[in-house]
């Protein structure tokens, strides 16, 4: 079996130690530098000829900044000749970049994927993408998980009576359906119109709602824009405790400000794909750490075992 040596980029140190806590290996040193130009050097300080190489960076803010960083780490291993470079992205930012919605704009998504393979990717392990079709966007194999079961094992630990679950909006009532399928609970979908990347309408929901308490789940919260109009319309219901969920929390822009002014929030519950300052934590907010699960995943990418158990929705 070839050795396993990770790597980290400067965006989620944290989590990266984790998962080579959970992988019982050292993570490995690497000196990223800014020259004089502005521009990056990376330097890997650990042998990785015929080694299987895993570098774990998600693309957070400053996305261009990190997007580089990984792209100089994944040339650099290659040119050390690294047996495979599984590049670990747990948020994968141009996913929301997936189709040609106006003229003349670019397919980022596409693009980002291809100058992964290019720069030296031979695998990539990601989790819950924007939008799926994203997964088709890459060249090299890509273990495409979520962190649903990550979520429904929070959520089993408290009571459940009269709870439903709702997604903000239909193209995401498929992972809602999901993840209510695991709690044995109903679902239900808001209709949303996006009118920009900072505002949104919740026409509809669709589903009965009425005086239930409720768990609304999606896949990032950016600027909490979206909760916001999800909370005004289930106010109209009449609902009872409400729950926000998701796998990203981003917390962008304005949204601790919004999700701080919204006293009917019971708790915010989000994993660690992303790093999570002190300043973007509030009192009500849970949360969960995905680095047993992509440890456990990296693990059995080295060994050769099926990676398909650990995001399995329907077990």
């Amino acid at each position: 079996m070839k050795r396993i040596v990770v790597f980290s980029g400067n965006a989620h140190v944290q989590l990266a130690t984790a998962m080579c806590r959970r992988l019982k290996t050292r993570l490995s040193p690497s000196v990223i530098a800014r020259f004089s130009n502005d521009c990056l050097g990376v330097h890997l300080q650990a042998n990785c000829r015929e080694a299987d190489v895993f570098i774990i960076q998600p693309l957070v803010q400053p996305v261009q900044e990190h997007l580089m960083e990984l792209l100089l780490m994944l040339d650099a291993a290659r040119g050390a000749s690294a047996a495979r470079i599984t590049a670990v992205i747990p948020h994968y930012a141009y996913a929301r970049s997936d189709k040609k919605d106006t003229p003349r704009i670019s397919i980022a998504a596409r693009l980002v994927a291809d100058l992964l393979a290019t720069a030296g990717a031979t695998r990539v392990l990601t989790m819950t993408l924007h939008s799926e079709q994203v997964h088709g966007f890459f060249s090299v194999p890509v273990d495409h998980m979520n962190a649903l079961k990550v979520l429904a094992q929070h959520f089993r630990r408290r009571p459940l009576a009269n709870t439903i679950v709702m997604s903000p909006d239909l193209g995401n009532a498929k992972e809602a359906s999901h993840f209510a399928r695991m709690l044995e609970l109903p679902v239900a979908a808001g209709s949303k119109k996006r009118l920009g990347d900072d505002r949104v309408v919740i026409d509809s929901i669709v589903g009965d709602v009425d005086g239930k308490n409720v768990i609304v789940i999606d896949d990032e919260i950016a600027n909490g824009g979206t909760v916001v109009e999800v909370l005004q319309k289930l106010r109209e219901r009449r609902v009872k405790r409400i729950v926000v969920a998701c796998t990203h929390g981003l917390f962008t822009g304005p949204a601790i400000a919004r999700l701080r002014e919204q006293p009917d929030i019971e708790e915010i519950v989000t994993t660690d794909t992303v790093p999570i300052p002190g300043s973007k934590r509030l009192p009500n907010m849970t949360i969960l750490s995905v680095a047993p699960l992509l440890a456990e995943a990296v693990r059995r990418i080295h060994v050769g075992e099926s990676v398909s158990g650990l995001f399995d929705v329907t077990d």
